[in-house]
């Protein structure tokens, strides 16, 4: 067995199952998060939430996939058709395959490259395509509105997140995540990682992240006040179902991201308990509960706020931690904090 995984078909056929393996994760996490998401909302406004498909309502996010899936496709007319189905498709596997860089746990990645990070951010990067596809091709005014608002705002913050991992990046001297997540393996456990140095950042990357996947209060380019859905208007089915998957599966990789950046990663927070693929699981999935409960308690922002939140505070913010950071970083101020060019500290 071992001769033949040296093979090229063996290697092909073990690189095949890692993939198969990653998207089952994704998939099956997704199911566990929509139905996540709707059980905290239901108990902020004090509510059951899906409660009668399957024990405690577990199956509801299967029942909810298989009604979008059997539901005919209607396709407005006038509509672009090939881009009309390729744009919710191209939103769904562009947030799927940047996956392919994230790491469970120490060695416990599909592609260790060097330049993760910019893979990442290429990956993420693409992903505003589909909405504009998807809202150009609808032949409606109100979906063309709503992509090219998606656009704006992404892009707008898209920046933001850029610079602020820059200040990471600086501090660690790599754009690896494994890197990343073994220099900030110290002596003093939770207090060794990132979030303490970088401390302002992680709120701005946080609601960065937010208004980077479309997420309330940032939800712009679906204010139903405005202009319905977006550019999901004339959406329905399995497009639909490919749209709010990719936008889920964009949210579960913001947590992913924020734990390897500045929370350790798969790194226990006690010295001596031992490191694991269930502390970057369990951070997550902790990420993601902070992502449903703002979704819960705020209202939503005016455009113009969003906007200027983006341009004139968070840019220009995140630009001086750079100068910051790097500045601590080249004179090694707070014992080294800011400089692991050394890994582990």
């Amino acid at each position: 067995m071992a001769e033949f995984l040296e093979t090229s078909a063996g290697i092909a056929l073990l690189v095949t199952a890692q993939c198969l393996a990653l998207v089952a994760f994704v998939m099956i996490s997704l199911l566990f998060l929509v139905y996540g998401d709707r059980k905290i909302w239901a108990a902020v406004q004090m509510r059951r939430g899906p409660n009668v498909v399957g024990v405690f309502g577990l199956l509801q996010t299967v029942a909810d996939a298989l009604k979008y899936v059997v539901k005919e496709v209607v396709i407005p007319a006038g509509a672009d058709r090939p881009v009309f189905l390729l744009a919710p498709l191209t939103s769904f596997v562009l947030a799927m395959i940047a996956w392919a860089v994230i790491p469970f746990n120490d060695g416990w990645v599909l592609s260790n490259i060097n330049v993760a990070i910019l893979y990442v951010f290429a990956v993420s990067s693409l992903e505003v395509y589909g909405v504009i596809m998807g809202g150009w091709a609808s032949n409606s005014k109100y979906p063309f509105l709503g992509s090219l608002r998606s656009a704006a705002q992404m892009i707008s913050y898209e920046v933001s997140i850029g610079l602020i991992i820059i200040g990471v990046i600086l501090s660690t001297g790599s754009m690896n995540f494994g890197d990343i997540v073994r220099a900030q393996d110290g002596n003093y456990g939770f207090f060794s990682w990132y979030w303490l140095p970088h401390f302002p950042m992680v709120f701005l990357f946080f609601i960065s992240a937010l208004a980077e996947t479309n997420r309330p209060p940032f939800d712009l380019p679906e204010a139903e006040s405005e202009l319905v859905a977006g550019y999901q208007v004339e959406y329905s089915a399995t497009p639909f179902l490919l749209f709010m998957a990719g936008e889920y599966i964009a949210i579960f990789l913001m947590c992913a991201l924020m734990s390897l950046l500045f929370f350790g990663g798969w790194l226990s927070p006690i010295p001596g308990v031992p490191d694991g693929v269930l502390w970057m699981i369990g951070k997550m999935a902790f990420f993601f509960f902070l992502f449903s409960m703002v979704k819960a308690i705020t209202p939503r922002y005016r455009y113009d706020q969003l906007m200027r939140l983006g341009w004139k505070v968070f840019l220009p913010f995140s630009l001086a931690w750079v100068v910051i950071v790097a500045f601590l970083a080249k004179f090694e101020a707070f014992g080294g904090a800011y400089a692991r060019w050394a890994l582990g500290g």
